[in-house]
């Protein structure tokens, strides 16, 4: 049987619209910003006085978007909403005005602020009611590249978001000719509540990629091993994405992928792209194919200009880039998503119409060990990041694993069509209630789950991929840095990591085997010194938890709604924050109001920035002088993993 790919079926099916012509005038449709370059802003525009104003109003209507009519959440008539520029030094005015039949919020993603401005319903003000509208006056004391969404319910999924530039007083640090904004998102046309629904009854219910009947017999004995090991520990190697291509339509600038955003050029200028990751939950692995990329900003932050071929973009974070496109001919824009179940794509161009080559989607990633924090013996532990398919997992001959007694079922063959998929047809509501897979006999309510001896195990094959700051090649995780204690943070925690790791010089998921240079956290080094050299007052410790099979995430095994008060920092104080990510997933950590200085080796040159992402297995420490007064949102930029409680507020007083 071939298994047909669900993005594939959208794009034979959005392929034959755009030959009838649908998907021709959607460029139309497009935000004005969308359509052009920024243009520049002068000397006499930035020494300009008086405030930059903007309004937004937020409401419900009918739009075109990815190849058919939907109604969407938009912000002045467009998704994603329109650009925000404002001017470092200048007072920014932005009214928003709700026109729902609920309540809305706009959060200024990576702002510094007032903290009542910020715009996080229950933590810095009630919300925005039907009808009101709100003013955020602040005086701009940063630049760089950042952007805007809604804070209320699920409404950033359904439209509530757009992009957001400062333009530096003092002018920019790399010279460039022309300047485009590339947002990158995705869009469902299920109702974001139908989709956490399905999440909460079977967590895997997107996951189109899982291990098949037809791959464990064709791996012989091995691959049964490794099926079993996985399934005994409640997890399964394909789970790189809760949401995936089954429903979501991947974006750039708005635009589907045959749409075709295009940025036009002359060639050899220098194009500074400011790369977006709007999105809901997805990553994207980011390659312009035969453009080397020069990265000159990370989360609106000016960093030493490094040069790579792909970097992989967290949701919520930003990359600025600079290309050099020569010749008279077109370059792919392709963000790929991490579990390569689709892809955005735009064109780099000097003419419109003009296209390149597609590139084909990589093979699916699988988790590892390493990515379990699994106790290795002697330290060995695999290549870093996922592995790719047809890779050893690492799982096979477990020692201590009696698979032969939990009595799984086989794997059954995958059918990508949407009554193969929906398991209320099926009759099967979750893994749980097939036959043999009842796991909860197998380990006691908190206890820490056994560790099985993996030193015997062939981890697979090593990865070679290069950093982009370096050019060496890397061919082993980072470092263990520290061992789980015994708290195993109760019903709320399926797993930890009993072996944690600094992986800030790991390229992400996916591209562990890749042959170019792939950007890493270790490669972004500041353009100046930190301006606070004190050594940390305090240290701060929280673990991103989860139980993946009933959709539960939260902090230390607590939702928000179960954690008696607000994380407390004085006002001044300097502190570490480490951060342990006892899941098998990537978490997109952002803190609100402040920026983090990640401690990635760089010493004083550390990189400030407003999100993180925090790996598998991951311990990952940050510098943090709490500088900004007043309440703070804390969480997990995953949306539905917000959306379920794992979310923290601190408050600096």
């Amino acid at each position: 049987m071939r298994h047909k790919h669900p993005d594939e079926t959208r794009r034979h099916l959005l392929g034959g619209a755009a030959a009838a012509g649908v998907l021709a005038g959607m460029d139309a449709l497009l935000p004005a910003w969308a359509r052009a370059p920024l243009v520049p802003i002068t000397g006499a525009g930035r020494s300009a006085a008086g405030p930059v104003e903007f309004d937004l109003t937020v409401a419900r209507q009918r739009i075109d978007i990815a190849g058919k009519s939907a109604w969407a959440h938009t912000l002045n008539g467009t998704v994603p909403g329109p650009l925000l520029e404002l001017q470092e030094g200048r007072e920014a005015v932005l009214r928003v005005h709700n026109q729902l039949d609920e309540d809305a919020s706009i959060h200024w993603h990576g702002i510094l602020l007032p903290f009542a401005m910020d715009g996080v319903p229950g933590v810095t003000f009630p919300g925005i009611k039907p009808g009101e509208t709100f003013e955020a006056r602040f005086p701009v004391r940063q630049a760089g590249t950042y952007w805007y969404h809604s804070h209320s319910g699920l409404q950033e999924q359904t439209g509530v978001y757009g992009p957001l530039v400062i333009h530096p007083a003092a002018g920019y640090q790399e010279a460039f000719d022309r300047d485009y904004v590339v947002m990158l998102s995705d869009w469902t046309f299920e109702d974001p509540l139908a989709v956490l629904a399905k999440l909460k009854k079977q967590s895997h219910y997107y996951n189109f990629q899982d291990i098949t009947m037809p791959e464990v017999i064709d791996g012989g004995a091995p691959a049964w091993r490794d099926w079993l090991a996985w399934a005994g520990m409640r997890m399964s190697p394909t789970d790189i994405a809760d949401v995936t291509g089954r429903t979501y339509t991947y974006l750039m600038n708005g635009q589907h992928p045959d749409g075709n955003w295009t940025g036009l050029l002359r060639p050899g200028e220098r194009v500074r792209l400011r790369f977006i990751n709007g999105s809901a939950m997805s990553y994207f692995n980011v390659r312009i194919p035969g453009l080397p990329m020069t990265v000159v900003q990370a989360d609106g932050q000016d960093v030493q200009p490094v040069q790579t071929d792909e970097l992989q973009i967290a949701v919520a974070e930003t990359y600025d880039v600079i290309v050099t496109p020569t010749g008279d001919r077109a370059y792919t824009v392709f963000a790929e998503s991490m579990d390569r179940s689709g892809y955005a794509r735009g064109t780099l161009a000097p003419r419109a119409g003009m296209v390149a080559a597609v590139p084909a989607l990589r093979k699916r990633p699988l988790r590892t060990m390493v990515d379990m924090g699994m106790d290795h013996g002697g330290g060995h532990a695999g290549h870093g990041g996922a592995a790719t398919a047809g890779t050893d997992s690492g799982t096979s001959g477990m020692p201590g694993m009696d698979h032969a007694a939990m009595g799984h079922p086989m794997p059954a063959a995958k059918d990508s069509s949407a009554e193969a998929m929906d398991s209320s047809k099926s009759g099967i509501s979750d893994m749980s209630d097939m036959p043999g897979m009842d796991h909860s006999r197998h380990a006691m309510p908190g206890a820490p789950p056994p560790v099985p001896d993996h030193s015997a195990m062939d981890h697979g094959s090593h990865g070679a991929v290069r950093s982009a700051r370096t050019g060496r090649e890397r061919a082993t995780p980072g470092p263990q840095v520290a061992r789980h204690n015994a708290d195993t943070h109760g019903v709320g925690n399926v797993a930890v990591a009993q072996v944690q790791r600094d992986r800030t010089a790991e390229p992400g998921t996916g591209l562990a085997d890749v042959d170019h240079r792939v950007l890493v956290y270790a490669d972004l080094h500041s353009r100046t010194p930190g301006q606070d050299s004190r050594a940390p007052e305090r240290d701060i410790e929280l673990h991103l938890t989860g139980h993946m099979e009933r959709y539960m995430w939260s902090f230390d095994g607590k939702k928000l709604s179960e954690v008696t008060g607000p994380i407390e920092m004085h006002h001044g104080e300097r502190l570490r924050i480490v951060l342990v990510n006892d899941t098998m997933m990537e978490h997109p950590i952002h803190l609100h109001g402040m920026f983090v200085e990640l401690d990635n080796g760089a010493g004083a040159y550390r990189p400030r920035k407003h999100t993180v992402s925090v790996k598998p297995a991951e311990r990952m420490t940050l510098l943090l002088t709490a500088d900004e007064p007043g309440r703070w949102a804390f969480h997990c930029h995953l949306l539905y993993h917000m959306h379920m409680g794992m979310m923290r507020v601190v408050q600096v007083g």
